[in-house]
Protein backbone atom coordinates (compact mmCIF):
# COMPACT_ATOMS: atom_id res chain seq x y z
CA UNK A 1 0.00 0.00 0.00
CA UNK A 2 1.30 3.53 -0.69
CA UNK A 3 1.57 5.41 2.34
CA UNK A 4 0.63 8.77 1.04
CA UNK A 5 -2.75 7.58 -0.25
CA UNK A 6 -5.23 9.77 1.39
CA UNK A 7 -7.00 6.47 3.02
CA UNK A 8 -3.85 6.60 5.89
CA UNK A 9 -5.31 8.44 8.53
CA UNK A 10 -2.88 10.55 10.74
CA UNK A 11 -4.21 10.59 14.40
CA UNK A 12 -2.88 13.67 16.24
CA UNK A 13 -3.13 12.97 20.35
CA UNK A 14 -1.85 16.24 21.49
CA UNK A 15 -3.35 18.67 23.67
CA UNK A 16 -1.26 21.82 23.32
CA UNK A 17 -3.51 24.20 20.71
CA UNK A 18 0.32 25.67 20.06
CA UNK A 19 2.11 22.17 18.99
CA UNK A 20 -1.62 21.04 17.06
CA UNK A 21 -1.46 24.28 14.86
CA UNK A 22 2.41 24.53 14.19
CA UNK A 23 1.99 20.67 13.00
CA UNK A 24 -0.99 22.03 11.01
CA UNK A 25 1.04 25.04 9.48
CA UNK A 26 3.93 22.25 8.41
CA UNK A 27 2.06 19.55 7.20
CA UNK A 28 -0.17 22.19 4.95
CA UNK A 29 2.72 23.72 3.69
CA UNK A 30 4.58 20.14 2.71
CA UNK A 31 1.15 19.54 0.84
CA UNK A 32 -0.17 16.69 2.98
CA UNK A 33 -3.44 15.22 1.69
CA UNK A 34 -4.24 12.39 4.78
CA UNK A 35 -7.28 13.54 6.90
CA UNK A 36 -5.57 14.27 10.28
CA UNK A 37 -7.34 13.23 13.75
CA UNK A 38 -6.99 15.30 16.44
CA UNK A 39 -7.62 14.24 20.51
CA UNK A 40 -6.76 15.99 23.15
CA UNK A 41 -6.97 13.60 25.29
CA UNK A 42 -5.33 9.74 24.99
CA UNK A 43 -8.57 7.83 26.21
CA UNK A 44 -10.86 9.27 23.26
CA UNK A 45 -7.95 8.42 20.74
CA UNK A 46 -7.79 4.83 21.96
CA UNK A 47 -11.72 4.12 21.56
CA UNK A 48 -11.44 6.24 18.42
CA UNK A 49 -8.71 3.85 16.90
CA UNK A 50 -10.57 0.70 18.23
CA UNK A 51 -13.82 1.85 16.20
CA UNK A 52 -11.68 2.52 13.35
CA UNK A 53 -10.02 -0.65 12.58
CA UNK A 54 -12.90 -2.89 13.91
CA UNK A 55 -15.12 -1.04 11.10
CA UNK A 56 -12.59 0.03 8.35
CA UNK A 57 -12.35 -1.23 4.64
CA UNK A 58 -8.85 -3.13 4.16
CA UNK A 59 -7.70 -0.35 1.89
CA UNK A 60 -7.75 2.27 5.25
CA UNK A 61 -5.07 2.65 7.65
CA UNK A 62 -3.69 4.88 10.16
CA UNK A 63 -0.76 6.03 11.95
CA UNK A 64 -0.27 7.79 15.50
CA UNK A 65 1.75 10.73 16.19
CA UNK A 66 1.26 10.98 19.93
CA UNK A 67 2.68 13.00 22.80
CA UNK A 68 3.91 11.46 25.77
CA UNK A 69 2.68 14.76 28.48
CA UNK A 70 -1.28 14.23 28.27
CA UNK A 71 -3.75 15.04 31.02
CA UNK A 72 -5.21 11.98 32.09
CA UNK A 73 -3.84 8.99 30.22
CA UNK A 74 -0.54 9.90 29.13
CA UNK A 75 0.98 9.21 26.15
CA UNK A 76 3.28 5.93 28.35
CA UNK A 77 -0.28 4.26 29.03
CA UNK A 78 -1.49 4.65 25.22
CA UNK A 79 1.48 2.89 24.28
CA UNK A 80 1.37 0.25 26.48
CA UNK A 81 -2.88 -0.87 26.10
CA UNK A 82 -2.22 0.07 22.09
CA UNK A 83 0.36 -2.24 21.68
CA UNK A 84 -1.50 -5.13 24.21
CA UNK A 85 -4.48 -4.67 21.80
CA UNK A 86 -4.69 -7.27 19.04
CA UNK A 87 -6.37 -5.18 16.99
CA UNK A 88 -4.17 -2.23 17.68
CA UNK A 89 -0.75 -3.98 17.73
CA UNK A 90 0.33 -3.39 14.23
CA UNK A 91 -0.54 0.61 13.95
CA UNK A 92 2.61 2.10 13.89
CA UNK A 93 3.11 5.10 17.04
CA UNK A 94 5.34 7.67 16.42
CA UNK A 95 5.93 9.70 19.39
CA UNK A 96 6.74 13.29 19.43
CA UNK A 97 7.52 14.98 22.41
CA UNK A 98 9.57 17.38 24.25
CA UNK A 99 11.45 14.95 26.35
CA UNK A 100 14.64 13.57 25.26
CA UNK A 101 14.46 12.29 28.70
CA UNK A 102 16.40 8.46 27.74
CA UNK A 103 14.62 6.78 30.16
CA UNK A 104 11.37 8.12 28.15
CA UNK A 105 12.58 6.63 24.72
CA UNK A 106 13.96 3.58 26.30
CA UNK A 107 10.38 3.29 27.92
CA UNK A 108 8.77 3.99 24.34
CA UNK A 109 10.94 1.62 22.24
CA UNK A 110 10.62 -1.57 24.69
CA UNK A 111 7.05 -1.29 24.87
CA UNK A 112 6.76 -1.11 20.85
CA UNK A 113 6.65 2.25 19.54
CA UNK A 114 7.67 2.93 15.96
CA UNK A 115 9.39 5.86 16.33
CA UNK A 116 10.14 8.61 19.01
CA UNK A 117 11.01 12.04 17.49
CA UNK A 118 12.22 15.02 19.97
CA UNK A 119 9.65 17.89 19.48
CA UNK A 120 11.38 21.61 18.43
CA UNK A 121 10.75 24.53 20.16
CA UNK A 122 12.58 26.56 16.68
CA UNK A 123 9.43 26.62 13.79
CA UNK A 124 12.37 26.12 11.10
CA UNK A 125 13.12 22.60 13.08
CA UNK A 126 10.00 21.76 13.86
CA UNK A 127 8.78 22.43 10.21
CA UNK A 128 12.42 20.27 9.60
CA UNK A 129 10.95 17.53 11.86
CA UNK A 130 7.60 17.37 10.11
CA UNK A 131 9.23 17.05 6.49
CA UNK A 132 11.26 14.63 7.63
CA UNK A 133 8.48 12.16 8.89
CA UNK A 134 6.41 13.31 5.77
CA UNK A 135 9.02 11.97 3.29
CA UNK A 136 9.48 8.68 5.74
CA UNK A 137 5.80 7.86 6.98
CA UNK A 138 4.30 8.97 4.25
CA UNK A 139 6.28 8.94 1.29
CA UNK A 140 8.89 6.17 1.82
CA UNK A 141 7.83 3.35 4.23
CA UNK A 142 4.57 1.01 3.81
CA UNK A 143 2.32 -0.16 6.07
CA UNK A 144 0.49 -3.77 5.68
Amino acid sequence: MNISSPAVQLIVVEDSDADFEALQRSLRKLRVQNKIWRFEDADEALLFLQEFYETQSPSQSAIVLLDLNLPGMDGRDFIVQAKQSEILKGVPIIVFSTSSNPKDIEFAYTNGVNGYMIKPVNTEKFYASMKSFKHYWLDVNCLM
